[in-house]
């Protein structure tokens, strides 16, 4: 038995414990580093926010196991946790007016040092407990049902990963090799019937029952075996070998279904995702609001037209939207029939080109996100015409439409701009797009963000 496996328990309790003495601990510090006494008020704030940690956090399921979960993840969750506390506490502060008795630089550098402490906390306490499984002592052990190519998978899977703590012994298949995966690098436990005896013999942690969904009388079959051991058992459906998007369990009164293309901006990531957009927009726009005037000037003297060219796109779930640019050409195509911009076109004006060379014509685009139609981060829209055009030839291609379309995204950053005169440079593209959809995190949004900013402005296929 691994060394957490056995002081799990008081692992968790330890934890459970340190939560609130930092959020209490923190205010204390902080109020000693300001030289504000730590009086009743602040003694009284404490006990409350102690007790909101426990209650809170306990309801996040923050001190669930993260053996298997990135370790951003539970960063993710604190966050979370810690911003429903200090919305409980704002609210009660207003509420009874006592909020004047405390200092502002107290409170401001409280809410904000509190979590990063807590989650240095936990992640040490994740690292260590990682390098404990690769050092091959804080581990749990697993069989795997199945010697096929799912199996082979999942085991390539769990040998990649050390760091999830997972010993596998062998795997049951009722052939001694697998024909499709004779490369299979365990040992061979005994035909699929001996399951149960082995699991009540020897007490694995796991089992990971890895045959093809046609096996569904062998599946049930272990399965009702298995009902009598402690073991932890597992079904790993073979529908997940396919390029899936965002896929995940859910429940309809109870009945399990799996969803197999899903936006990843369900329940909490969408609240988090559009208070990311409405905060970083509404910043950026009051930023920016000189230099827009000066580009709109720019425009509307430099040729006859409007300042804004509005041209349909597809959207969030493929509804069509009217997305904003400053116009940089002679002419405001939205028909069936868009030609797309290429080197030395003549459509395109002298200040347009150089909005273009500097992505500054997308600028209005965070009035679309402002909107709620577009985000800052997400796959380029494209004109309508292109979508009905790539959707029959590239696949998956309107998974893309999951999400909001983006102002920048992983396929810009990555050099996927100008015209795309091939196939392979819209697969390309598109690949990029499914990419980021499949591992979205605030943290991916602000790395593609700060990218943009440091190279995205100017792009040598950008014109």
């Amino acid at each position: 038995m691994g060394f957490f496996a056995r002081h799990q328990f008081s692992i968790q309790l330890l934890q459970r414990l340190l939560d609130p003495l930092i959020a209490v601990g923190s205010l204390q510090l902080l109020c000693l580093a300001y030289g504000v006494p730590f009086g009743q008020p602040y003694l009284l704030l404490s006990v409350m926010a102690a007790l909101l940690v426990v209650i809170a956090f306990g309801a996040a399921k923050i001190y669930r196991p993260w053996r298997s979960a990135p370790l951003g993840l539970e960063a993710h969750f604190i966050w979370i946790a810690w911003v429903a506390v200090g919305g409980i506490l704002f609210t009660l502060g207003y509420a009874t007016r006592t909020s004047e008795l405390f200092s502002r630089r107290v409170l401001l550098s409280w809410v904000f040092a509190t979590p990063i402490a807590m989650i240095g906390v936990h992640l040490a306490v994740r690292i260590g407990l990682r390098w404990l499984r690769e050092q091959g002592r804080n581990y749990r052990t697993a069989v795997i049902v199945g010697g096929g190519g799912l199996g082979r998978r999942l085991q390539t899977h769990i040998a990649a990963n050390p760091w999830l703590g997972l010993r596998t012994e062998g795997y049951f298949d009722d052939r001694e090799t697998a024909r499709d995966s004779p490369e299979l690098p365990l040992p061979h436990l005994g035909r699929i019937d001996a399951v149960p005896g082995y699991v009540k013999a020897h007490a694995p942690n796991f089992v990971y029952i890895a045959l093809p969904m046609r096996a569904e009388d062998r599946i049930r079959e272990v399965i009702d075996c298995l009902m009598d051991s402690t073991a932890s058992v597992y079904l790993v459906p073979d529908i997940f070998t396919f390029q899936l998007l965002n896929a995940r369990t859910e429940e309809i009164d109870g009945l399990p279904v799996i969803g197999l293309c899903e936006t990843p901006f369900a329940g909490v990531e969408g609240w988090l995702k559009r208070v990311e957009d409405v905060v970083l927009a509404g910043a950026i726009l009051a930023l920016i609001s000189p230099l827009l005037m000066a580009i709109a000037i720019g425009v509307k003297l430099s040729s006859p037209g409007p300042v804004i060219f509005k041209q349909r796109r597809y959207g969030l779930d493929g509804r069509r939207i009217r997305v904003y640019k400053f116009r940089t050409m002679t002419v405001c195509e939205d028909g069936d029939e868009v030609a797309q911009a290429r080197p030395c076109d003549a459509r395109v004006t002298p200040i347009g080109a150089f909005l273009r060379r500097t992505s500054l014509d997308e600028l209005p685009q965070f009035y679309n996100v402002l909107q709620g139609r577009m985000s800052i981060v997400g796959p380029r829209p494209h004109a309508v015409t292109h979508n009905e055009q790539y959707r029959h030839l590239i696949k998956g291609y309107m998974l893309r439409h999951k999400v909001r379309p983006g102002i920048t995204g992983l396929a810009q950053v990555n050099g996927c701009r100008g015209e795309t005169d091939t196939l392979e440079k819209m697969q390309e593209r598109v690949e990029y797009d499914l990419t980021y959809i499949r591992n979205w995190s605030l943290q991916l949004d602000l790395k593609i963000i700060g990218l943009t900013i440091l190279h995205g402005f100017r792009h040598k296929n950008a014109y």
